[in-house]
């Protein structure tokens, strides 16, 4: 039976009238009842319509009811972008600022609150497509050898759960709250199975094969881990036994990427990217790419083409019929 989410707590504006903050809450469950998506998109949905009514709060010199929200113009909306942009924000993050207030907007208006039309007459900001920068196939591999942190002055078990946290971001493409969100049931001991179930954004389940020489560094984490690692708990834990922050992972990239030799580009979400990379240099299928990473759209695999160019002409040049 599928877990039932706690309901929004009701939203407060100092900027905004009660209406418009309730429309908000009332918006915000629905997408996470409705469209499933993710804590961290809600979060970053709600910081985005809440950034947006204080600077119009300001811009107006007034609160901002219901009423007026619906009769935003588009002067208004460009006067907001700009002043994030005057905040070094970036292309990527106006792009998803417009696309909540488009949500937020879409939602008053399904609910028979008003049409916010000025929305749809603002084009989305221009966003450069970046390729990933993949680690080389020794380096990533590295990443996952808990010898390399042989001279740092901590604990031994902590760096064999790091170096098991790396082979699964580099050896099964998990993004890294994939791995830490692994339960220690999710995980079979070496030997006994050969696949993961992983959930990722939007709480969407998918299968990922795992290596042996994976789980048996899983399983040399699991046996020198001093805390408790019940079934229905995580199987990565912190230092005092509770759940592994991101930021510990990324930290330990950082001091292995400089005794590496590696640039700034080498972070745990390039080893997934090396994944990826390295499967598709060697043969591997774009589709069943897709599916091991967990993409929605076979799109957003694609960027991963760019970076073998040389093998995509030679693989045209080969299959190609010609006259």
């Amino acid at each position: 039976m599928a877990k039932s989410n706690p309901p929004v707590p009701q939203i407060e504006l100092a900027c905004a009238g009660e209406d418009l903050a309730l429309q908000m809450t009332r918006w915000l469950s629905h997408l996470r009842a409705e469209r499933r998506l993710s804590p961290k998109t809600l979060e970053a949905y709600a910081r985005d319509v809440r950034q947006c009514l204080t600077f119009l709060s300001q811009h107006w010199g007034a609160l901002v009811t219901l009423p007026r929200f619906a009769a935003l113009e588009a002067s208004d909306v460009r006067a907001f972008m700009a002043s994030r942009r005057a905040d070094d924000i970036g292309g990527r993050s106006l792009m998803r600022a417009l696309a909540g207030l488009r949500s937020f907007g879409r939602f008053l208006e399904q609910e028979g609150k008003g049409k916010v039309g000025a929305l749809s007459a603002i084009r989305a900001p221009k966003v450069g497509k970046s390729l990933p920068k993949p680690i080389q196939m020794a380096a990533a591999k590295r990443f996952a050898d808990a010898d390399e942190r042989a001279g740092e002055n901590r604990e031994p078990w902590i760096w064999a759960r790091d170096a098991a946290v790396m082979a699964l971001l580099y050896g099964s493409g998990l993004r890294i709250s994939e791995a830490l969100g692994l339960k220690r049931r999710d995980v079979p001991e070496p030997g006994a199975g050969d696949v993961l179930i992983v959930t990722g954004k939007g709480n969407k389940t998918r299968m990922v094969p795992v290596l042996q020489n994976v789980l048996a560094l899983v399983q040399d984490y699991v046996a020198t881990c001093p805390h408790p690692l019940p079934s229905e708990g995580p199987i990565f834990v912190g230092a005092r036994g509770g759940p592994l922050s991101p930021r510990i992972i990324q930290l330990t990239m950082e001091r292995l990427r400089g005794a590496l030799g590696l640039p700034d580009s080498a972070t745990p979400h390039a080893l997934r990217h090396s994944f990826a990379t390295h499967l598709l240099s060697r043969g591997g299928d774009l589709r069943a790419i897709q599916e091991l990473l967990g993409h929605a759209s076979l799109s957003t695999t694609q960027i991963y083409t760019g970076i073998d160019t040389e093998r995509l002409f030679e693989v045209y040049k080969t299959a190609h019929p010609r006259a």
